[in-house]
């Protein structure tokens, strides 16, 4: 008999998906881009809020449809692209930067600012400790929803709440810098990008199979139901996104001058707390950075595990241990040197997720939906390549004429063509039912 999720069980649903996307990127990336935009700060977060919001809640959503995870937003690919693609977006998520990034962060915004000097030493025993954290809550598996969801969450949320509070009442700085770099020129497309680095529209991807077991366990079975309980989660967890974003965006643009030469977020974060709140204020940023990676780091090893489980002999625990133990040695590699090798690979990684996500919300009307999911995600691989390999410094001058080619957007004219041809292919003769009237399994 399929039961029904009552209203603080929804809640907490959303909370926990919220809480598994504001991680490392979600930090790091919004306060130097509220800076750099100044003036132009609302166009800034419209385009920052399509990726790093949109993009997640429209994955979300085509999950829902789908009934699952990446395996059912792959069913209409070849299986063996399907898998590849799947592994792509898991490995580049977990043990490849994702959710090592998400240990950086904490370490350095969080951790480190109580040392003169951080030794590598200090962030060795630190992985190594958070890590296993980590792996004890990922190995509760069937507690996900009541740990993160009904606790940590709602901790978090406080901890944020206050900093929003200081952000907005008493800014550092009521003086609006001008605009600067690509936020003068094209405000809108740079925020947009800048989305990118959240990873959040992959992390979507990885996290529907979370919020499906997470149901199920709630004894939530049928798809019509998973369905509309994932949709409500997906609009809680964009509209905490969002506020969050919005505190981010504001905190660096009135923290002009308190952080000259900046680098990344982290570097006006840590200042502006200790500007308000002196050497406690500390503590309040490491409960947020913490708390946030955290609950991330949790996800996407508890998401990578039983992806890997279902599609191979291997066992969830034994998967699962080996993931924390990659992911603590490759944050040790240090936090500038994994942004830099990661955002290429993002930019090339980004355009066949944006690809599964439309064809998924447009499945049922597709006439020949196969040949549609080949071609899209064929041309969306094939032009995120030339974008990704333009921001690794490749030189890909020869490509220039392509449109949107110095904004990497290469890929984004020739999807939208290959997605109209896909919805213009005509029907064939045979009495395969439409893809809408299939019942697809979860």
């Amino acid at each position: 008999m399929n039961k029904t999720l009552g209203p603080w069980n929804t809640i907490s649903l959303g909370l926990m998906v919220f809480a598994f996307f504001l991680g490392a990127g979600n930090l790091i990336f919004p306060p130097l881009a509220g800076l750099l935009a100044g003036e132009n700060l609302g166009l800034a977060i419209l385009g920052f809020l399509l990726t790093a919001v949109g993009l997640p809640l429209l994955a979300l959503l085509a999950i829902a449809k789908a009934g699952g995870g990446l395996t059912e937003l792959t069913r209409l690919l070849p299986k063996p692209v399907g898998r590849a693609i799947s592994l792509m977006i898991y490995f580049v998520l977990v043990p490849g930067f994702g959710i090592p990034r998400t240990c950086l962060v904490a370490y350095e915004l969080g951790f480190a600012p109580f040392f003169d000097e951080p030794s590598q030493l200090i962030l060795f025993v630190y992985s190594a400790f958070y890590f296993f954290a980590a792996l004890a809550l990922v190995l509760r598996r069937d507690g996900l929803l009541d740990s993160v969801g009904k606790v940590i969450t709602p901790v978090l949320i406080i901890c944020i709440g206050v900093l929003g509070y200081f952000v907005f009442v008493t800014p550092f700085s009521t003086q609006i810098p001008v605009a600067s770099g690509d936020y003068a020129i094209a405000p809108i497309t740079t925020g947009f990008l800048e989305g990118y680095n959240t990873m959040d529209a992959l992390a979507a991807l990885m996290f529907g199979v979370l919020m499906t077991d997470a149901l199920r366990e709630k004894g939530i079975n049928d798809k019509k139901s998973i369905m509309r309980y994932l949709s409500i989660a997906s609009v809680i967890a964009a509209l905490g996104l969002s506020l969050f974003y919005v505190v981010l965006f504001n905190l660096g643009v009135t923290a002009s001058g308190l952080a000259p030469g900046a680098q990344n977020g982290g570097e006006i974060i840590v200042p502006y707390v200790a500007h308000w709140f002196g050497t406690q204020g500390q503590f309040l940023l490491t409960a947020i950075v913490t708390l946030a990676c955290f609950t991330t780091a949790v996800g996407g090893i508890s998401a990578f595990s039983s992806y890997i489980e279902k599609n191979s002999r291997l066992a969830y625990k034994h998967v699962a241990i080996g993931a924390a133990l990659v992911c603590a040695i490759v944050a040790n590699v240090g936090l500038t040197q994994l942004l830099g090798f990661s955002i290429p690979i993002l930019v090339g990684v980004y355009p066949i997720a944006m690809a599964l996500i439309a064809l998924n919300l447009a499945s049922s009307y597709f006439k020949q939906p196969r040949q549609a999911f080949g071609l899209v995600v064929a041309v969306a691989t094939i032009f995120g390549v030339l974008d990704g390999a333009k921001t690794a410094g490749l030189d890909m001058s020869m490509f220039r004429v392509l449109p949107g080619f110095d904004l990497g957007l290469a890929w984004a004219l020739p999807t939208l063509i290959a997605f109209v041809i896909a919805l213009l292919m005509p029907a064939k003769q045979t009495n395969e039912a439409p893809i809408g009237e299939r019942v697809t399994e979860s």
